[in-house]
Formats: structure tokens, C-alpha cells, sequence
């Protein structure tokens, strides 16, 4: 790993195989205060504890299969899933690309890379990655906007206004030059490179990869960049998925050869309610195995848990964002093992 920032640190998942309601991606809140980390929701309990005075540090997720793994005769500590997290630098043709990667601390295990939303790696996108890892899975969150910023370029999206003409200013500098011809498959192509290079990624089984809001054309992009790596793909509430230019990513469907599952928010089928029958025909077309899924009722980006709130409305939906998870995880294990 190329020029980490700071040291790993170090996390024990307690329980987090068991259930949703237990993950930190859950909790849209989390600040640090000292050696302990708060959330202002009261949903879980976390603590962080300085291990051997380093800057390593211990993540204490308590939950209900402690108790389930007692009562099945075994040990507390067999419900745990220790976890590295890494802050690392990818080179890309680019450029350098900072990146999360994070993973279980023993052994080698199916690699899986997240495209962020249009906000980027920020806190809330370490935790999704961490509940990802703490399901077995070796994950690599990088910058996507590494070409102008470094991360985050936005450290709670809640804070974010739309309807502010700077705001909406910012997104275009952060995304321009990743939106460049050929760029997204560069970076597709290191950050897989990368992951197959690390020692907790299992080269033998594929790569997933998912992608949130901009991240959705990301996946696709992924998938038919590296077709004999990538073998599952999610998109949650992916924009532009299908365009009427040349170059639209469900064009890309006769490249791709992994299992795909595209969930579509509601308020994004009301605007183009057309693209979930082109996607379908399009892997239909192109034996690509694929779900395409609308969620009644959602609004897009209702995956991620520190949205802003759209007309005094929450966009984030945690009943469908644990469906939605649930979806994912399912594809994983059943492509990725």
C-alpha cells in the first residue's frame, strides 16, 4: 500500500454478521469526542479505545448475537470479525488516488469496490465499507474527485444545499475531470489492480463492485472495463444509467459478464420511467443475469444515510436502505464466493 496517511486502525465487529440494526452504516451521525466516538441517534453503542498507545484504534459494536453466540455453546469472541482499516494511495494514469481500504484482519477474502455518490469518500461511506468488511469482504473506498480534491470534499452531506448556486458550483469542479473519456476505466482498472495486489484479497475468487447516486454508471463502467474480474455489480439510485447519447452506460451491457442488480428510487422512475424497461432489455439482450428493481415510494439517493432532507423530507429510508443491503449481500454471496 502506496504512501498511507496514517496508520491502520484497528476495529472488532461484534455481531455484525447477524444483523442490520447493529451496523454503524445504520447511524447517519458519529462524531469523534476524544478516544470515544457519539452517536447523537442513540442507536448503538460504539466506543473507540487507544490500542497499545498507537494510532491504532478498537471499534466495540455491541449486539444480539453475542448472546445468540452464547446461547449456542459458543464463545462471545466467536461472533467477532476484527477489522483493518487503512487510509492508502492508489496510482492511477491520472494521478494519485486516496482511498479507504478496509478488511478482516485474518485471512484472505473476496475484494469489493464502492463507488461513492456525488459527495464522495466521506465518513458515511467508511462505514458502509466497514459493514461490508465485517461480512468477510475486503473493500476499497477511494476518492473518486482525487483529480481535484483531496477527501472528503464534503464531510457531511446533510450540510449540503442544493438550491445554492455555490454548492451546485462545487459539484461540477469535483466532477469534471472524472466525467473525462476514458478516465472512470482507468481508475477502474488500478483501484482492481490494486485490490488483487494486497494479501487480504482473494485473487481466486471476482471482484464486486457497487456504486450509489453517480456511482451507478460507475459500476457498469467497472464491470465491462474488467469483465473477467468483475462478477457482481449493485447500483442505488444510480444517475444517468441510461442516456440518449452513444456512450450510454447501459450500451455497455454485451461487455459485461457479472450478475447485476440496479435499485431504482421512485422518484427517478417518475422522471424517466423508460430506463429500468431499456436496462432490462439490454442485459436480456446481452445475457447479462441482472435484476432491475424499483423502490415504491423512495427518493434518489435513499441508500445513503447522511442525505440532506428534500422539501423538509428525508431522503434516507432506512427500511429500504436495509432491503436494499439486503439485496446486495445476497448477490455477493452467492457471485463473489
Amino acid at each position: 500500500m502506496r504512501g498511507a496517511k496514517r496508520g491502520p486502525t484497528t476495529y472488532h465487529a461484534v455481531g455484525l454478521l447477524a444483523g442490520c440494526a447493529t451496523d454503524s452504516a445504520s447511524s447517519p451521525r458519529l462524531a469523534m469526542e476524544g478516544n470515544h466516538m457519539s452517536n447523537d441517534k442513540n442507536d448503538h453503542e460504539l466506543e473507540y479505545a487507544t490500542v497499545d498507545g498507537s494510532s491504532r484504534r478498537e471499534f466495540v459494536a455491541a449486539s444480539a448475537a453475542v448472546g445468540v453466540a452464547v446461547a449456542a455453546g459458543r464463545p462471545a469472541a466467536a461472533a467477532a470479525l476484527r477489522l483493518i482499516e487503512t487510509d492508502v494511495e492508489i496510482t492511477t494514469p491520472d494521478g494519485t488516488c486516496d482511498a479507504a481500504f478496509i478488511h478482516p484482519a485474518a485471512g484472505s477474502h473476496p475484494g469489493v469496490l464502492i463507488w461513492t455518490d456525488v459527495f464522495g469518500l466521506r465518513p458515511a461511506f467508511r462505514a458502509i465499507g466497514r459493514r461490508l468488511a465485517a461480512r468477510g469482504y475486503s473493500v476499497l473506498v477511494p476518492n473518486p474527485f482525487y483529480r481535484t480534491a483531496k477527501a472528503p470534499v464534503v464531510a457531511d452531506a446533510s450540510t449540503f444545499n442544493f438550491q445554492d448556486p455555490a454548492d451546485r458550483a462545487k459539484i461540477r469542479e469535483w466532477t469534471g475531470p472524472m466525467n473525462a473519456p476514458g478516465a472512470i476505466e482507468r481508475d477502474a482498472v488500478a483501484h482492481i489492480t490494486f485490490l488483487d495486489a494486497q494479501r487480504p484479497v482473494d485473487r481466486h475468487k471476482k471482484v464486486g463492485t457497487q456504486g450509489y447516486c453517480m456511482g451507478g454508471p460507475l459500476v457498469l463502467k467497472t464491470a465491462a472495463q474488467v469483465p473477467e474480474r468483475v462478477g457482481a455489480g449493485a447500483t442505488f439510485h444510480g444517475g444517468g444509467l441510461v442516456t440518449d447519447k452513444p456512450d450510454s452506460p447501459h450500451l455497455l451491457a454485451p461487455k459485461i459478464k457479472a450478475h447485476l442488480y440496479i435499485a431504482i428510487a421512485a422518484s427517478d422512475d417518475m422522471r424517466q420511467p423508460d430506463a429500468k424497461d431499456k436496462l432490462k432489455e439490454a442485459f436480456a439482450a446481452a445475457d447479462v443475469p441482472a435484476v432491475v428493481e424499483v423502490y415504491p415510494g423512495t427518493i434518489h439517493g435513499w441508500c445513503v444515510p447522511d442525505m440532506p432532507q428534500q422539501n423538509g423530507k428525508p431522503i434516507y429510508s432506512k427500511p429500504d436502505a436495509e432491503r436494499a443491503w439486503g439485496k446486495l449481500i445476497a448477490l455477493y454471496r452467492t457471485t463473489l464466493a
